[in-house]
């Protein structure tokens, strides 16, 4: 991952999130046994990728716009839906364990309830 200079940004909320983000990242990485989880939230739409850091690949994506889409808009009852489809679709790939990667935003709300509900779906993070 580059490194760029956070404290070049001028907004102070952005800052503290990419200060946040880079040091998750540098603790957290994914292989092929155990990927790295890593949940995007906007103010619109929610996307997961679940990615190989080792290979350098994304496994697969499930997000809540285009043509695969789940759900709808940002709420807690679609972040269960995605939460559900990325605990199925490691399921079917035989994978056990994952890392969850928050991507610098703060363990709650809509974030903390997609890792609730891959592990609810038997999926260990």
């Amino acid at each position: 991952m580059i490194r760029k200079n956070y404290r070049k940004i001028k907004n102070e909320k952005k800052k503290r999130d990419y200060r946040r983000k880079l040091s998750i990242r540098k603790k957290v990485s994914g292989t092929a046994e155990r990927p790295r989880v890593c949940a995007v939230k906007t103010n619109k739409h929610i996307q997961v990728q679940v990615i190989d850091d080792a290979a350098g690949k994304t496994l697969f994506t499930v997000q809540t716009f285009g043509k695969n889409k789940v759900g709808t808009r940002v709420n807690k009852e679609n972040a269960v839906a995605i939460g559900k489809a990325v605990a199925d679709k490691l399921k079917s790939n035989n994978i056990e364990t994952a890392v969850y990667d928050r991507n610098g935003k703060q363990y709650c709300g809509v974030v903390a309830t997609i890792a609730d509900s891959i592990r609810e779906g038997g999926v260990r993070i």
